[in-house]
């Protein structure tokens, strides 16, 4: 039995992956965060990096508590600082919920940012002086800087928006009864 005739009217081609519009591969952009945001993400993301590389090349310590914190730190830092990234410049952004990215984005901004500023001041404590522990602590503090400076803007960005939207409600309106 042939069944062309019975589904040949019904059925459309499916036109190539390539020109389908939502549907591309892997872009990359940083048009999303603001023009002041995109270098202050991209400096977060290579201070925490450089920040862990130099923690790395500590080859011994004497009280390594805080030379421990500060790896942990730096080496989440640098994870999370690349999550936000991947999710802000790449098409996922446009998938899930972007006032719950912003709003998390805003958090781990914060955190991060007084998280390592701890960790820098704990590891500059504790640390031996050698110059790759000093690198690490500069770098720990220029990341820590970095992200409560991002922190700042992300806030000044939220309260120009909010201060935007709020519409202006007649003083007339409010008096009114409500049943007429």
């Amino acid at each position: 039995m042939d069944n062309g005739d019975v589904y040949n009217p019904t059925t459309e081609n499916v036109p190539a992956a390539e020109n389908r519009p939502g549907r591309s591969s892997c872009t990359f952009s940083l048009a999303r965060p603001s023009r002041r945001r995109a270098p202050l993400k991209l400096a977060e993301l290579v201070l925490s990096l450089v920040a862990f590389i130099c923690e790395e090349i500590v080859s011994r310590c004497t009280q390594c508590g805080g030379l421990y914190f500060f790896e942990f730190v730096s080496c989440s830092a640098f994870l999370l600082s690349l999550l936000v990234v991947i999710v802000y410049c790449t098409s996922l952004y446009d998938k899930v919920d972007q006032s719950k990215v912003k709003k998390s984005d805003i958090y781990i901004t914060l955190i991060t940012g007084l998280m390592f500023l701890i960790a820098s001041i704990t590891f500059a404590c504790t640390s031996d002086q050698t110059s790759p522990e000093t690198a690490a602590i500069v770098f720990g503090f220029l990341a820590s800087i970095v992200f409560l400076i991002d922190f700042g803007l992300l806030k000044l960005e939220n309260a120009r928006r909010s201060q935007t939207r709020k519409p202006e409600v007649p003083t007339t309106t409010l008096t009114q009864p409500l049943n007429q």
